[in-house]
């Protein structure tokens, strides 16, 4: 039997092969229509039990199986999986298309709907409402024509997403700066030339090679000395899915924005945008543009004084020379921190801090599998039960593709306990040294761990209200509050340790750390603005005219000049292979919160018990079960406020 099939209690990576996947999903799928047709012709009178419950569990099997196949495409993946993936999208899509189009499903649901008080259990009373929304915001009320419009984009749409991650993997691993002069080295630190060194010899090549994920690209374009090879790197990078070759991602793009204005507008809904947005907390378009408008007008100013200061007159200068901004400011140089931080101090770190919060304890599990040899995993538990399985893939791999996520193998769900993921992409170890993270790295690693004990310790009854599924612009709070730990001393002294001596982080490199947590805060601030704004100029059009880079230069307040050929857009995987689209501006929306609710957290003590037990009990653990809002309230007694986001800042 096909070992996808089996009842595993973790997921079979040493066993799975890529031929599985295919006829894995299938019958899953076949399993899964069975048990909706029975739901559907059922004699008996709808209930909550009999029918919104068990469409929640209908297609388990399928959401298993697909698990283990996307989060592999997307972290290890390979050429023969990512063709079985293109393969098998648009008919998962099918299924989902025609379960939510199922008309005698619907009409069982919203029988229960009119006949059912749930106000005094709000779970069931989300899921109940969830269910009834996702059949109306899938088309079960088109007819005819429309309908099969309908079912037939949304299969090209779920291509078209895989397409585009595929493009943006393959063009990034395409390109690689190859140096053989130590000349061309100028500026850069030992750790960055050593790791460069060693993936020329791991490619069988002479000197030193540079390639476009973060761990090489970042450092370069910050401490590179010379400004013809960092130009070099930043047009390279800017050109990700937008090279005019077999990778080029503007034509996915343009049909990506055709196809979803066309679907918002089958549903009623003037642009994609507003479709997305009547399901966030922001709740519309108007609402969104005057939030976004009234941050930018805060910030803008500083941001044009953060340039003026940095006195950069081209892009691929910024990074150089905000950081040796950085240095005349606060006496800080970002490469002297690496040797405090590294990578198994910090997860260790973290992991003590969860310790302090909740209770938690996490234990090496070598016995369950791993799809990867970098992978290391972890069995969580709290000081009465088991919560749950932490796998970490750390490090990059041209199978990977960049940037740093949490997702799940499985989600909680009643006594069943999550399987949880973190990717990042953090340097290498080499031969010489472990992997050393800059202290950016310290708080993504926070930010996705922060993602992760929000899966870890979600505590629902359904599985699609637990840990993350949330709004889409309240996910981002818990991983964003974590941030707020790395600028605290008390906490830094837990682990930061310079790995060869031992010797903790010296006090005045805290107070530096802390000095500069606000350098070119402005520009920072914009610069994801700006990304929001391209990600709402997209998705409020009807087609794309020209390419992705003239709509997005259009849409950004662009204070330096636009680099021609450059474009964020054809790599922007949040909005196009992810599940952000018009959602982007979250991240900014969910930082008034995590300022906010880290401002308790502040006046009570970092690492106070009883108020992290009650951002546990009334947000972590809650998931989605009732509206963002009502969790929020629970947790500060009373409504968000923005002042704690200006004041970190200092535009307060």
């Amino acid at each position: 039997m096909n070992v996808l099939l089996h009842d595993w209690e973790y997921p079979p990576f040493d066993q799975i092969r890529i031929e599985d996947y295919e006829p894995a999903i299938r019958s899953a799928i076949e399993e899964a229509e069975r048990t909706l047709e029975a739901i559907a012709t059922s004699p008996e009178p709808p209930t909550f039990e009999n029918t919104v419950e068990a469409l929640e569990c209908a297609d388990r099997r399928l959401n298993r199986v697909s698990s283990i196949m996307l989060n592999l495409n997307e972290c290890c993946t390979s050429e023969e999986l990512q063709e079985v993936v293109m393969r098998m999208e648009p008919l998962m899509t099918r299924f989902s298309m025609k379960v939510m189009t199922d008309e005698r499903l619907y009409r069982r649901v919203k029988k229960v709907s009119e006949h059912s008080d749930y106000s005094e259990n709000p779970e069931k009373r989300t899921l109940l409402e969830n269910t009834l929304k996702a059949f109306r915001r899938h088309g079960v009320a088109l007819e005819g024509e429309a309908r099969e419009r309908y079912k037939r984009n949304e299969e090209e749409l779920s291509e078209l997403k895989q397409r585009f991650s595929r493009n943006a993997l393959a063009d990034m691993n395409e390109w690689t700066l190859h140096l053989t002069s130590e000349a061309d080295l100028e500026g850069l630190p030992e750790a960055v030339r050593s790791a460069a060194r060693e993936e020329a010899e791991a490619r069988g090549l002479e000197g030193w090679l540079f390639t476009l994920a973060a761990p090489s690209y970042l450092p370069f374009m910050t401490y590179s000395a010379r400004g013809d090879l960092r130009e070099k790197m930043y047009r390279a990078y800017g050109s990700i899915g937008g090279r005019g070759n077999g990778n080029d991602n503007n034509e996915v793009i343009r049909r990506i924005v055709a196809l979803r204005a066309e679907q918002a507008g089958l549903l009623g809904f003037p642009t994609y945008c507003d479709y997305v947005l009547e399901d966030r907390m922001v709740q519309s378009l108007g609402n969104l543009r005057r939030f976004m408008d009234d941050l930018k007008a805060a910030v803008l100013p500083a941001a044009r004084q953060d340039l003026a200061d940095v006195g950069a007159t081209a892009a691929w200068d910024f990074s150089f020379l905000a950081e040796r901004l950085k240095q005349q400011r606060y006496d800080f140089d970002s490469e002297s921190l690496r040797p405090y931080f590294p990578l198994d101090a910090v997860r260790e770190g973290i992991f003590g801090l969860y310790g302090k919060l909740y209770g938690l304890h996490f234990e090496p599990a070598p016995d369950v599998p791993v799809y990867h040899e970098d992978v290391s995993v972890f069995r969580v538990s709290d000081d009465t039960a088991a919560l749950g399985i932490l796998y970490l893939d750390m490090h990059p791999r041209p199978s990977k593709r960049s940037g740093a996520w949490m997702t799940e193998f499985r989600g909680q769900y009643g006594a069943v306990r999550p399987q949880i993921q973190v990717v990042c992409n953090f340097s290498k170890p080499t031969a010489n040294t472990p992997s050393l993270l800059r202290f950016s790295e310290v708080e993504t690693f926070m930010h996705e761990m922060g993602h992760a004990m929000h899966g870890m310790l979600s505590n629902v009854q359904y599985e699609s209200l637990n840990g993350t599924n949330v709004k889409r612009d309240f996910v981002e709070m818990p991983s964003q509050v974590m941030e707020n730990w790395c600028y605290e001393p008390e906490f830094l002294a837990t682990f930061a340790r310079h790995w060869q001596t031992g010797e903790p982080l010296p006090t005045e490199y805290v107070d530096k750390i802390r000095a500069a947590q606000n350098h070119l805060a402005g520009w920072l601030c914009l610069r994801q603005l700006n990304l929001g704004y391209t990600d709402i100029a997209f998705h409020t059009m009807s087609d794309v005219a020209g390419k992705a880079e003239d709509v997005e230069s259009r849409a950004m307040e662009n204070l330096l000049p636009r680099v021609d050929g450059c474009c964020t857009s054809t790599n922007f995987s949040h909005i196009f292979g992810g599940g952000y689209a018009s959602g982007y501006y979250g991240y900014k929306w969910a930082e008034v919160l995590d300022a906010d609710i880290f401002s308790r957290f502040k006046a009570d003590g970092i690492f106070n018990r009883d108020t992290a037990e009650a951002f546990r009990r009334e947000i972590l653990s809650r998931g989605g079960t009732e509206h963002p809002a009502v969790l929020f309230r629970n947790f500060m007694g009373r409504e968000p406020d923005n002042k704690a986001l200006l004041k970190r800042m200092n535009l307060l």
